[in-house]
């Protein structure tokens, strides 16, 4: 099977996925997402594991899938917050998380012990904190069209759109490289394309879900845009300098975890906090 259909349907397997996580239930989504929160966790460990790097694998999961579970558990158990007045207490109880590192690594007698401080806090912080987020985007108290959580819904989408439009237009008609560097494959054509195709598909979700603004669509859109670019180079730059292609061969066309949610880890905390800003 070519890569192109192989990752058409690994692709449209996940969409399918996904989309049912969202109308159905949302601990179905909110189960997906930790699954790929411990295997993203997983995958980035093994890849910047060497002699010389030793990070914390087993404290970084363990980490990552208790600060997933905060903010998923006061976001879909809103009863057992009741006798607390403090909406960010979700936020800054995981905080002791990215302080243990430091203690754990005392007692590990290894030869580079900032740096493996270092990689086991980018796990948690590049992966767990971003994918978390989703959960509250997934807000029950939030816009919704045929049951779909409207705003979230739509994230993805634009994510989706973007990514298609610019790989087939810069596939076809990319002569400019935009950061070669990093990602030799990634041109200023099929970028600027792929901006068209957000905007144009914002624009035609504020005709479908009219109760949210125009203006926010399309600010949604250019945060998917430009963030969710700069995710995927953030990632292209983490594999040359280790001096791979793929994170890893568990989805078929795609590659690893982190290269299909690249784009996430960069760009949901801005989509979130512009979210509360204008939602919540």
């Amino acid at each position: 099977m070519s890569n192109f259909w192989s990752r058409t349907i690994t692709g449209l397997s996940m969409v399918f996925i996904l989309l049912a996580g969202l109308y159905f239930n949302e601990w179905i989504f909110a189960g997906l997402f930790f699954i790929i929160t411990i295997l993203g966790v997983r995958e980035f460990y093994n890849l910047v594991s060497t002699e010389d790097c030793q990070p914390q694998k087993t404290y970084g999961i363990i980490a990552s899938i208790l600060f997933y579970l905060s903010i998923a558990w006061t976001q879909y158990l809103p009863p057992a917050m009741d006798d607390f007045d403090f909406p960010m207490l979700p936020f800054l109880l995981p905080i002791p998380l990215f302080f243990f590192p430091f203690i754990i690594e005392i007692y590990r007698k290894k030869a580079r012990p900032l740096q493996n401080i270092a990689f086991t806090l980018i796990g948690i912080f590049y992966i767990a904190f971003p994918l978390s987020l989703l959960n509250v985007l997934n807000s029950a108290n939030t816009v919704h069209f045929f049951g779909f959580p409207a705003y979230l819904t739509g994230y993805f989408l634009l994510i989706w759109f973007h990514d298609t439009g610019a790989y087939l237009y810069g596939k076809q008609f990319g002569r400019h490289k935009l950061i070669e560097r990093i990602s030799p494959k990634k041109t200023w054509e099929g970028t600027i394309a792929g901006v068209v195709v957000a905007l144009l598909t914002a624009a035609g979700f504020s005709f479908l879900v009219k109760e949210i603004h125009l203006v926010d669509w399309l600010a949604l859109a250019l945060m998917v845009a430009l963030f969710g670019t700069m995710g995927d180079l953030a990632e292209s730059m983490l594999k040359r300098s280790l001096n791979i292609k793929d994170s890893g061969t568990i989805l078929p066309g795609h590659g690893g975890i982190l290269d299909r949610f690249d784009a996430i880890f960069i760009s949901a905390p801005f989509v979130f906090l512009y979210f509360i800003i204008r939602f919540l």
